[in-house]
């Protein structure tokens, strides 16, 4: 644990705590937000993805959007890393590969805000149990 030094490092630990608790809170009735799901398995962290979910955190709270943004384990997209799934309120997930700090800006611009799709869309590669059910 960091030692606390000075006044400037308290107010950060508090800030730091308070975001924690706000994002627990939002995560008990996620209905009606955005969800930012960021892998973070050894290959996305190998990739950048924690400066990826820094980034989008950062932003989306900056721009006062309604987000709930949390770490995943492996996707299964490796050869894509970082990636990040998206779920606007409503819609179905997307999920977006090669992500870095300019692609999660575009994605927040265009995807998140005005619902714009954005190049670097992984195709889903499976179906649900329902949807291989002989009728």
């Amino acid at each position: 644990m960091t030692k606390i030094k000075s006044l400037a490092d308290l107010r950060k630990k508090k800030e730091d705590l308070q975001a924690k608790i706000a994002l627990r809170e939002k995560s008990d009735s996620p209905e009606g937000r955005v969800l930012v799901k960021v892998a973070m398995a050894t290959c996305g962290i190998a990739s950048g993805s924690k400066d990826v979910m820094e980034y989008i955190a950062d932003e989306l709270n900056k721009r006062n959007i309604d987000a709930i943004v949390s770490q995943t384990g492996c996707m299964g997209y490796c050869y894509a890393e970082p990636t990040i799934e998206v779920t606007l309120p409503g819609k179905e997930p997307v999920v977006y590969g090669d992500v870095d700090v300019k692609k999660a800006d575009e994605i927040i611009e265009k995807y998140i805000r005005n619902q714009e799709l954005v190049d670097g869309i992984i195709p889903v590669n499976y179906q649900t149990i329902e949807n291989n059910k002989e009728e």
